[in-house]
């Protein structure tokens, strides 16, 4: 058999009568295992009175085939080579062992191939095989037919051992026209409750990160709005407490994946030194790894606390780039140092020459 059409060690999810009845499941097997030591033992017990053994032993292996494939194929319905294998198997497992009968045949031991035929058309209707389930009942019928036709007991007397087979095929019949398509809207009512559940908790997370938002908002503008509505006049330190706040809300919106407690506060320290700071995210860290991402604030961190004086540019670069991140800073004393900080958020340093002009600092902010 093909091996996508069985299942494979990871399988994807099946929304079908399959999934439903549980024939990908373990207790399957074990019943599937169950029903073929039954077959082989009535096989077993019978053949001291037959004139060959290996037509037995096939038909065992057609049958035991056919079922293994029923509960393994993952395609619903069933592919056409399957079907037609399966379908073929019925009437060639009941012929190796009809005609391989001896002429006064035990009718409970020696025929139960009727049951394995009438198992493989059973659950070819349940996979979606009706017409084929069908076909290949019948051509075991006009075997059995052609079987006793053949040894003398008339054509009447294979009819009547084998059509007792087709109960079975008529309730699994109604079965897969009518609780397949009943199986199919289960599973799609199914998806599409995990999918509102799936919008709701989206939405819930992103009402989650509004409320957070408003609230950082609020505890960092609304001590200096109320200062500004109050009756004294601002003073130089409000003055320059209002650039550090514009400065903040800034690195919110324009360096998102930054703006987290410990860079927030080491920027603010940084700007009331005097330095200049720039942070810029262009989502190169949306899918890093915690420790990457922890390793890459860290970094950060300790650059804006160690400059007194000067400018420190931090970039995080656009996803899929050689490096996630470029920290540069330009000293009074030190002069410019361009770190770089690798995908595994471990920092390289690197001088830079003098700059030429005054935009040299922040084209070294590019990788």
């Amino acid at each position: 058999m093909a091996g996508g059409e069985l299942m494979s060690d990871r399988p994807a999810p099946v929304r079908d009568a399959r999934t439903l009845l549980g024939m990908d499941t373990e207790p399957a097997w074990a019943v599937a295992a169950f029903y073929l030591c039954a077959l082989a033992a009535l096989a077993v017990t019978s053949w001291g009175e037959l004139p060959r053994r290996w037509p037995v032993v096939l038909a065992l292996a057609i049958v035991t085939a056919a079922t293994v494939v029923l509960l393994a194929a993952r395609e619903d319905p069933l592919s056409r080579p399957l079907t037609v294998a399966l379908a073929l198997s019925i009437p060639l497992g009941s012929a190796l062992v009809l005609f391989n009968l001896p002429p006064d045949p035990d009718p409970m031991a020696m025929t139960w191939h009727f049951g394995g035929g009438s198992v493989t058309a059973t659950f070819l209707c349940v996979r979606g095989r009706s017409p084929a389930a069908w076909i290949g009942l019948c051509a075991m019928v006009a075997v059995s037919a052609a079987w006793a036709s053949h040894a003398g007991y008339g054509a009447g007397r294979g009819l009547e051992m084998s059509v007792i087979t087709f109960g079975p095929l008529l309730m699994s019949t109604f079965f897969a026209y009518t609780l397949r398509p009943a199986a199919r809207q289960i599973f799609q009512l199914h998806e599409e409750s995990l999918r509102q559940a799936a919008a709701d908790a989206a939405a819930t997370a992103a009402l989650e990160v509004h409320r957070e938002q408003t609230a950082g908002l609020d505890r960092i503008v609304r001590p200096m709005l109320d200062r500004i509505a109050g009756p004294e006049p601002l003073d130089e330190r409000d003055r320059a407490e209002c650039r550090l706040v514009e400065a903040q809300l800034r690195d919110n919106l324009r360096a998102p994946a930054l703006s987290v407690p410990a860079i927030a506060a080491a920027a603010r320290a940084a700007r009331a030194r005097g330095v200049e700071v720039v942070l810029v995210d262009d989502r190169g860290l949306d899918d890093a790894a915690p420790a990457v991402r922890s390793r890459l604030i860290a970094q950060i961190t300790t650059e804006l606390a160690g400059a007194l004086a000067g400018s420190v540019m931090v970039r995080v670069l656009p996803p899929n780039r050689r490096l996630l991140a470029t920290v540069v800073v330009d000293g009074p004393d030190g002069g410019i140092r361009r770190v770089e900080i690798g995908r595994d958020g471990r920092p390289q340093e690197h001088k830079v020459p003098p700059p030429a002009s005054e935009d040299s600092v922040e084209a070294a902010s590019v990788e």
